[in-house]
This record gives C-alpha cells, structure tokens and sequence, in this order.
C-alpha cells in the first residue's frame, strides 16, 4: 500500500499536530476500531437516520485507519506488532460493517442480506489470513498491492459510503457478497497460499 495516497495527504495535515503529543499509533487504531465497530451497529439498524450516522462513523473510522499508520512513520513507532494490531483491526471493522449491512438489508432482501453481508465479511477475513501468511513466509508488506494515481487498493472502500447515501446498499451487499469472496479466492491464486 502506498503512504502517498490522496486520503494519505489528507490525514497527514490533522496527524501532524499529533505527533507532538503523547497520543500514540495503537491507541489511533483503537480508536479506529470503535468507530469502525460503531459504524457496523448503526448501519444494521436499517434506518435512513442510523445509515447516515453509520456513513460518518465509517469515514471517521476510515481516516484513522490512515491516521494510524501515518503517526507511526512520523514519531518513528513503527512496529511489526502495530502493524498485525492495524491489519487486524481492518479486517475486524471492514467485515463487521458489511454484516452490519447485510443485517440493515434484511427488509429488503430477507435471509439473503445477512447471508452476502457474512459472505463479504468472511472475504475479508480470508484476504486478512492470506496477508498474514504471505507476509510471514516472505517478510512485512510482502502481499501489498499497489496503488495508482494516489488511490490504493483500500481506497475502494470509499463506495461504501457513496453507495449508503444514495440509497444503494442493496446493490452494495450484493455487489460485496460475491466480490469480497472472488476477491480473496484471486489473492490466494496470486500468492499461491
């Protein structure tokens, strides 16, 4: 994953400040992951007002995601044991607010809105087990994708807010359900895991 990213820049400015206090990297990811967890619960409620609450709780959530991460390059407290604490907290967040999706869809799609959001949930543990994995066979980052014209992989994720304020998280679960799952199963090809 690339540290220059558009969201990257972004972050940085709010991050800078930060750098002279005593906050520290983990307790960003903590925090990333409350509002990440938050953002799942309100979204499962299915409701207009819950859905907005949940769309500003996932891009808070989603800033500190960066945030993290670019603390610890600036206070020079990079660690392998913060960056496993990083990418497990992602995947923790990211698969929790696609159940939570799927849960707020049940209305819409009965059984099947939880079922694609467990399916999403479940692709993104997968990606998770395979990072680690290959990271552990072929040392730190060894399974990151590149970016491209300051967008990363990861910036994806920007849809779902897009897609929940347009009223589309139906076509969200759906589109996530099949693509998380496909998405590991080529990452497992590609890495051989």
């Amino acid at each position: 994953m690339s540290h220059d990213t558009w969201i990257h820049r972004a972050v940085r400015l709010g991050v800078k400040p930060l750098a002279r206090t005593n906050v520290t990297p983990n307790q960003l990811t903590g925090l990333r992951l409350a509002t990440g967890l938050a953002a799942a619960a309100a979204f499962a409620l299915g409701t207009r007002n819950w859905d907005l609450a949940g769309i500003a709780l996932f891009l808070a959530s989603m800033f500190l995601d960066r945030a993290d991460g670019e603390l610890a390059r600036m206070t020079g407290k990079t660690s392998p044991k913060g960056h496993a604490y990083d990418l497990r907290a992602d995947a923790l967040c990211n698969a929790a607010v696609f159940l939570g999706i799927g849960a707020g869809a049940h209305g819409a799609l009965g059984w099947l809105g939880p079922a694609l959001g467990f399916a999403a949930g479940a692709g993104i543990v997968a990606i998770l087990a395979i990072v680690t994995r290959v990271e552990k066979a072929r040392g730190p980052r060894a399974a990151e994708l590149r970016g491209r014209a300051g967008f990363d992989p990861d910036d994806i994720l920007l849809i779902v807010p897009l897609a929940i304020a347009a009223d589309l998280g139906v076509a969200l679960i759906a589109a996530a359900g099949i693509g998380a799952p496909l998405f590991a199963a080529l990452m497992a090809r590609r890495f051989r895991t």
